[in-house]
């Protein structure tokens, strides 16, 4: 779960609208979406999907018939910025439960980019496993399903290549968590016909940029970023210090969620950010990183920079 300071909460300001987003330079088209999001292009399609989304790891496994006020306010708030790709997995406990039910009773089911995984052992354990998160997130057909964590990935691969083709999901992936399978997740983006890798980067965990995200730029696959504020880490480093004067000014930035997002959101391999929050707030501060101009390769080196200096 995300960790907020007392920082963070100081620097909520309720932005308003930002200026509409420029193209990232030497990387894929960034455009702005109608509700203002900047959005990037799924390059197995061309579908065009916000930078921002929506993660539920932790923050979402609770008991459906419990008190969901956190969950709504998150989902709402989200959806109201113009946020639309929710990233969830049966590993997460009743996350998928909770995702489609506050989904059905916002009416925005059809809104949302749906992407979860599956997480067993063997064929018929995956396509069951896969069909009961249809059920749960209230859909006919999933926008995405990823193998997570690379659990036995060439039984799930080959079905989910399958169900695609057959049309009974539209996009696969493959996902992981940590530095030491980016090699794994590289060797699959380079040997697999996936049309999405979903792992870990943020502006202190930069190991992505040596070869994943080379890759997936060279292969056109389409990425999903998690641990964006490496597990809330990010919040205790920068303590209680202001987000520098010039990335208000040039990026409309206003907090330091905003610059961590952002960053990320900046690279040009990057599709989607997945923060996960179980509080109304910080989602809707999340998502305005998206309505702001992206930020270029010497912006960002900038960025890097501010945030290592010495509190």
């Amino acid at each position: 779960m995300t960790r907020f300071t007392p920082s963070r909460r100081r620097v909520l300001q309720g932005a308003g609208a930002m200026a509409l987003a420029a193209a990232v330079p030497g990387g894929r088209r960034a455009v702005a979406a109608a509700g203002g999001m900047t959005t990037r292009a799924i390059p197995a399609s061309g579908e065009e999907v916000p930078v921002i989304g929506l993660g539920t790891a932790r923050t979402f496994n609770v008991s459906p018939a419990g008190d969901l006020a956190p969950q709504r306010g998150v989902l709402e708030a989200f959806h109201a910025e113009g946020g639309r790709l929710v990233d969830t997995s049966p590993m997460y406990g009743r996350a998928e439960d909770v995702v489609g039910k506050l989904a059905a009773d916002l009416g925005i089911t059809g809104d949302l980019f749906m992407a979860t995984k599956v997480w067993t052992n063997g064929e018929q354990a995956g396509i069951e496993q896969m069909q009961r998160s249809e059920e749960r997130l209230g859909v006919e057909r999933l926008d995405l399903n990823q193998v997570h964590n690379l659990r036995d990935l060439r039984t799930h691969l080959n079905t989910l290549k399958r169900w695609r083709e057959d049309g009974r999901v539209r996009y696969i992936g493959v996902t992981h968590y940590t530095d030491s399978a980016h090699d794994d997740l590289a060797r699959v983006v380079r040997e697999e016909p996936i049309d999405f890798v979903q792992f870990n980067y943020n502006i202190a965990a930069r190991n992505a940029e040596a070869e994943l995200l080379p890759a997936v730029a060279d292969k056109g696959v389409a990425t999903l970023i998690n641990e964006p504020f490496e597990s809330g880490r990010l919040f205790s480093r920068v303590g209680n210090r202001s987000v520098p004067e010039w990335m208000r000014d040039e990026l409309g930035i206003e907090s330091w969620a905003q610059v961590f997002l952002t960053f990320i959101a900046g690279h040009p391999a990057v599709t989607c950010a997945i923060p996960a929050t179980s509080d109304p707030e910080h989602a809707r501060d999340n998502t305005r990183a998206g309505h702001g101009p992206m930020p270029d390769a010497k912006q960002r080196q900038r960025m890097a920079k501010a945030f290592e200096a010495p509190n």
